[in-house]
């Protein structure tokens, strides 16, 4: 199980990489919204919705990001939905805090657009907006979640005492979060020499952004237990499904890339 898990992640990884890095903002576009597309998918599993429907959801989710070749580029637009988007995980910080607590189907399906359509603009706006550093800013979103989710991983295992939010997910502790969160920082710092970007003000970012990705994995923790399930689905072996590896990066995307344009990064 652990080496099909390291292999599935490895190519996952390499995948997203190669996107971001070789390919123009439009190929970049377009795999990403087939993460986000199989992401809402398995959103609209956990709405109890039936495969007909489930279809729907993620193809009007798709029909939201192909709209994004209009507006995707205006940086008011995509600071609006930037800011959409945290005021909806402030809600999902309330489901998180008054856990347990039935969550209607309807309102997680509506909430689905909220969590996954602003994370997917927010990478494109700053593959295509932030000039040659584009693809390098991008990246440095997915290593400071790969690296607070693996910071947390270990130093919870070592460390860990406290539990973060027991009845959401067990396995989570708070020593674990702060593990997370310097790893991410050191992870930051290293990404702001090379993007040639303030050091010190992009490690507070990197920081904030890791703090805030640890709400959308315990959220999507919650709408699997909402309806009993372990996993949100079977896409990726070892991992489950697409949700159970971008859960973090849909919190933490927008919480970015507010942080750099409250910074004037770009």
């Amino acid at each position: 199980m652990l080496i099909q898990r390291v292999i599935t992640g490895a190519i996952f990884g390499i995948v997203v990489i190669a996107s971001v890095l070789w390919l123009p903002t439009a190929g970049t576009a377009a795999v990403l919204a087939l993460l986000f597309a199989a992401g809402a998918w398995e959103w609209a599993g956990l709405a109890r919705l039936t495969p007909p429907f489930r279809a729907v959801y993620a193809g009007a989710l798709t029909g939201l990001m192909i709209t994004g070749a209009w507006w995707v580029h205006d940086r008011p637009a995509v600071t609006a939905v930037a800011a959409a988007a945290m005021l909806g995980w402030l809600a999902a910080l309330f489901a998180v805090l008054t856990y347990p607590r039935r969550l209607p189907l309807g309102g997680v399906a509506a909430a689905g657009f909220l969590a996954l359509l602003p994370p997917w603009a927010a990478l494109v706006h700053l593959h295509g907006g932030t000039a040659d550093a584009g693809p390098g800013v991008v990246l440095t979103v997915f290593l400071i979640v790969w690296s607070a989710d693996s910071g947390a991983y270990f130093t919870g295992r070592a460390l860990g005492r406290h539990k973060l939010a027991p009845k959401v997910s067990p396995g989570k502790t708070w020593e674990g979060v702060v593990g997370g969160v310097a790893l991410a920082g050191i992870v930051s710092g290293i990404a702001g020499h090379v993007l040639g970007m303030p050091v010190g003000v992009l490690v507070a970012i990197g920081c904030a952004t890791a703090l805030v990705s640890v709400l959308g994995d315990l959220t999507v923790s919650i709408l699997k237990r909402n309806v009993g399930v372990k996993d949100s689905g079977r896409l990726l072996p070892g991992h489950g499904g697409m949700l159970d590896r971008i859960d973090s990066l849909t919190a933490a995307a927008p919480a970015f890339t507010l942080g750099l344009i409250a910074a004037r990064l770009i």
